[in-house]
């Protein structure tokens, strides 16, 4: 019986010894793995397919309601199934019929510009964009160069995308551009800009109520009101939103 006893036990040593040199079958590796990724869970760690652990490229179309009366120039919309950047809102009031504001839209997918009206109390479906900024290099055609400061690569893209405010880009300005899905759908210059008037209106004497501001003209060919004191060869601070005078530079 001793003797049995003894072989036995040998062979048990030498069948743990073999498992400890030879990989463990793949049914003990896939156990092995679960257990690994039930730990992982157990401490925190964000499931497949969370919020958490997607690319934000794949949760960007997820928007969040606004109200009309929140819409500004440079949002991105989504209404009736297209996806619409505001390049115009003019807020409203119509007696009876409630406050609105009047928007111009652009297409996002074919560049179509249409007007739409809003009550300020509608709920509005905004898309979240992602923001880069760039350095603003000259412009060719209908396009515009742009730099990344980081890396100093250079893109083109079209002027329509900055609207209006286009006329405010100057060399080395700092830009913004919003993207969507990947690319930009549209760009923004800095809220307030330096720029010179180079024609303004002359104060007229002799009459007892003078205009309070005066039409100017800049350089980038905008016309704007300035006040009566305001002379041609000024610098002046501009509200880039609404084109109106802050202060002398």
């Amino acid at each position: 019986m001793q003797i049995l006893r003894r072989k036995f036990l040998e062979a048990s040593g030498g069948l743990s010894l073999h498992l400890l040199r030879s990989p463990p079958p793949a049914r003990h590796l896939h156990r092995h793995a679960h257990a690994v990724s039930t730990f992982s869970a157990a401490r925190g760690a964000a499931p497949a397919g969370s919020i958490s652990a997607t690319p934000w490229a794949a949760t960007q179309r997820r928007g969040a309601k606004m109200l009309g009366s929140d819409v500004k120039l440079g949002n991105v919309i989504q209404r009736k199934g297209h996806i619409y950047q505001v390049i115009k809102a003019q807020h409203s009031h119509q007696g009876r019929g409630g406050a609105t504001i009047q928007v111009e839209l652009r297409d996002v997918d074919t560049g179509n510009k249409i007007v739409e009206r809003f009550r300020t109390d509608e709920a509005l479906e905004r898309v979240f964009v992602e923001e880069k900024s760039f350095t603003y290099l000259y412009q060719e055609g209908d396009n515009v160069a742009l730099m990344e400061p980081n890396t100093f690569e250079q893109i083109e893209v079209s002027k329509d995308l900055f609207g209006k405010a286009a006329a405010y880009l100057k060399d080395e300005m700092r830009v913004t551009l919003q993207y969507y899905d990947g690319r930009a759908v549209s760009g923004s210059v800095p809220p307030r800009v330096t720029c010179t008037v180079v024609e303004a209106q002359p104060n007229t004497k002799g009459l007892t109520a003078q205009p309070q501001y005066k039409r100017v003209l800049l350089d980038n060919g905008l016309t704007v009101l300035a006040p009566p004191f305001i002379e041609a060869g000024e610098s002046i601070v501009i509200t880039t939103v609404d084109d109106s005078y802050v202060t002398r530079a």
